[in-house]
């Protein structure tokens, strides 16, 4: 199992080993794609997460345990259909082609599970159909 999920710490929680709990007591690989950690307030870290399934959901247990709230992803990352115009413009900065066009249709289509949640994407979007609600 591998999923790319968003940790929100509290601000008493920051200090623990959070990450190599997870390494060492749980078995899981990750891979921590974007962090905003301050000792002063409440932070957030979007991780790659992967290993075996009960792994992972007892992984998520002592998150939890600890008051640290997880979710996925595709909460916090969207794309306003009604607003987008399919330039592709945001194709041209996604390294990770989580956005990417189809030739056949000429619409640019947005995989979640390819999103490192970069925000490039933000910045270059004209008509400001990226969103990102990152706290």
């Amino acid at each position: 199992m591998k999923k790319r999920i968003i940790l929100r710490f509290k601000r008493n929680t920051i200090d623990k080993p959070i990450v190599y709990k997870l390494v060492k007591d749980f078995d899981l690989v990750f891979n921590i794609l974007r962090a905003n950690i301050s000792p002063r307030e409440d932070s957030m870290m979007v991780m790659e997460i992967e290993g075996a399934e009960e792994d992972f959901m007892k992984g998520l247990e002592y998150l939890k345990s600890l008051n640290i709230d997880t979710e996925p992803i595709e909460q916090d990352i969207n794309r306003n259909e009604l607003k987008c115009v399919h330039c592709g413009l945001c194709t041209s900065v996604c390294a990770p082609e989580a956005l990417h066009l189809d030739r056949e249709t000429m619409k640019v289509l947005f995989d979640y599970e390819n999103c490192v949640a970069c925000e490039l994407c933000v910045k270059v979007c004209p008509v400001k159909a990226m969103n990102v609600f990152f706290d």
